[in-house]
């Protein structure tokens, strides 16, 4: 092994290599190839099952069209229901996000949910959403802009 002449001691890549060399002159080599193979098939077994079907695919995509098609043909009054029933629950920020791409605008922050709540107004509709980003979830509906909701509607 070659030394650094400034420290007097090896490189540490080469200690490194000599710590796996020794490792390895331990170990039988059935072990390792034992470890080569196990490590393998968890690699391939955690592959997503899109790229080894690609018909997964294709129906996979069919579906997002189908959810797509039918929020489109909801009206903005069924698409606040559908949150207001959703309110609470793991999703509906998704489902806000979805039915409002763009037309949301942030008016007020405020301590609630799992720390801070953002309201979201659409103009629009004339409906302000307090939305918990930590959890991913709706937590209070209400007509109007409202820059501040009670307490014991966001928590």
């Amino acid at each position: 092994m070659f030394t650094n002449r400034a420290l007097g001691k090896p490189y540490p890549d080469q200690v490194l290599a000599h710590f796996f060399t020794q490792v390895i002159n331990q170990m039988k080599l059935s072990s390792v190839l034992t470890s080569f193979a196990l490590v393998g098939m968890m690699t391939a077994g955690a592959a997503p099952f899109k790229t080894v079907n690609p018909l997964l695919s294709r129906v996979s995509a069919q579906e997002m069209k189908a959810a797509t098609k039918m929020d489109a043909k909801m009206t903005p009054q069924e698409q606040i229901s559908m949150l207001i029933k959703s309110k609470g629950q793991f999703g509906s920020g998704d489902q806000l996000r979805r039915y409002f791409f763009g037309d949301l605008e942030p008016i007020a922050v405020q301590p609630g949910g799992a720390g801070m709540v953002v309201n979201l107004y659409n103009k629009a509709n004339d409906i302000t959403f307090a939305y918990c980003a930590t959890y991913d979830v709706i937590v209070a509906v209400k007509q109007g802009r409202v820059t501040t909701f009670l307490a014991s509607e966001v928590k």
